[in-house]
């Protein structure tokens, strides 16, 4: 509109469509910067990392081991020839005492609670599945399960009202939690476990008709279920509850000073690995298929323990390596049995002295931010100062507190 001696007059079509057209191509381009700037927000947001990447060299390598692996039964027959049934043993006994640890590991490397008691748990899911196939006629398979809820049962209800206890507290508790259970089976509770004699005539088990017998079945059927776990642990690793156990691990009070609620993540550790404890136990009494008492008796757990600690506390690597040194190394000097202990103890302690935290300790994850993001945080405010040349003034900046006039004079700098 404009205006001709001071009466309005209506403007011209031209004019008039040429301001509607620069307002349309305002809008539009405020428009196009918004949907530009939230492009980029989501692709900053897309491109923000979960965890550390490893290399292509080392899934190279593991797929390279898996595959050797696979293999392993007939390259020990053609090494060893006859003796192929007792180092396939030997490899099993090692792969069962690997799932064991894996277990330990979620309680000791990960919460970072001194458990030692864990041959209980291992018991537990043993004569579970026993007592289950012997006196009820149930097939090695449908116990495992039963057996592993079993033992993480049994956990719940004893670790409950201990485990706000730390450090030694806490060893010395597990420590009679074993001898407890050890007790409780040669007493022959309930009449099931068979007293000392313990039980014999365990089923063998049976996958979808196949039955599992030799070395070699139980060879792949044993390792299988290790890389089962490792999958398994290492998503409950980078989940929300893996995350709450390694700042639980640094520093309780800490952990709890941020709202995480450390006693029930501590027993639902506890628990997890108590239960996975049970699994192992299930495979060990069908392909032993005779358990006793004095099987699970305290140096078991003291073994366990050991191979967490000198492979590295909250590594999986550390503990199949810990396995392979602590159960598997030994057999190789078997021939000279009076002094291979004394040789194997020297150089516990050896690595103690120089290496306390394992052949393979887990490593901490680095991050690194996405692109844009450094310039983001540059860009934040600084906190200010009050005081002169940049110093922050006593007291945080506060005024200072009144001294009462009829105040006694300060002794001593008090």
């Amino acid at each position: 509109m404009t205006q001709n001696n001071g009466h309005p007059q209506p403007a011209q079509p031209a004019q008039a469509a040429g301001q509607a057209s620069d307002r349309a191509d305002s809008q539009a381009g405020s428009q196009a910067a918004n949907n530009q700037a939230a492009n980029n927000q989501a692709g900053n947001r897309a491109q923000a990392p979960n965890g550390p990447k490893s290399s292509p060299l080392y899934g190279i390598l593991t797929a390279l081991g898996i595959l050797i692996f696979a293999f392993l039964p007939m390259i020990l027959s053609t090494l060893v020839g006859r003796s192929t049934p007792y180092w396939l043993d030997v490899v099993n006994t090692v792969g069962l005492y690997t799932i064991l640890a894996l277990s330990l590991n979620v309680i000791l490397g990960h919460a970072g609670m001194f458990h030692m008691g864990h041959a209980a748990f291992f018991a537990i899911g043993a004569y579970s599945t026993a007592i289950l196939n012997l006196t009820y006629g149930w097939s090695i398979m449908a116990t495992m399960p039963v057996a592993t809820l079993a033992a993480g049962f049994v956990a719940l209800i004893l670790a409950w009202p201990i485990i706000h206890l730390r450090g030694d507290y806490l060893l010395i508790v597990t420590i009679g939690i074993v001898e407890i259970v050890r007790i409780a089976l040669t007493n022959n509770i309930f009449g099931l476990t068979g007293g000392s004699n313990g039980l014999v005539g365990i089923a063998r088990p049976s996958l979808f008709g196949f039955r599992i017998t030799s070395p070699k079945h139980f060879f792949y059927f044993i390792w299988t279920v290790v890389g089962l776990t490792i999958l398994l642990f290492h998503w409950l690793e980078n989940s929300r509850f893996g995350r709450a156990r390694k700042f639980i691990k640094e520093d309780t009070v800490a952990a709890e000073n941020m709202g995480v609620n450390t006693s029930r993540y501590k027993l639902m550790a506890f628990v997890v690995g108590a239960a996975w404890a049970g699994l192992a136990g299930t495979i060990f009494a069908s392909r032993m298929r005779t358990i006793s008492p004095e099987t699970f008796v305290f140096s078991e757990s003291v073994l366990l323990f050991t191979i967490v600690i000198l492979g590295g506390k909250g590594s999986q690597k550390g503990v199949l390596l810990g396995s392979f040194l602590v159960i598997g190394l030994p057999e190789f000097f078997r021939g000279f049995e009076d002094k291979r202990l004394l040789v194997f103890g020297a150089a516990l302690v050896v690595m103690m002295i120089f290496r306390p935290q394992g052949l393979l300790p887990s490593k901490q994850a680095h991050y690194k931010l996405p692109p844009g993001w450094a310039d983001r945080l540059a860009q934040l405010p600084k906190p200010e100062t009050n005081g002169p040349n940049g110093k922050r003034p006593p007291n945080g900046g506060a005024p200072p507190v009144a001294k009462p006039q009829n105040a006694p004079p300060e002794e001593n700098g008090a």
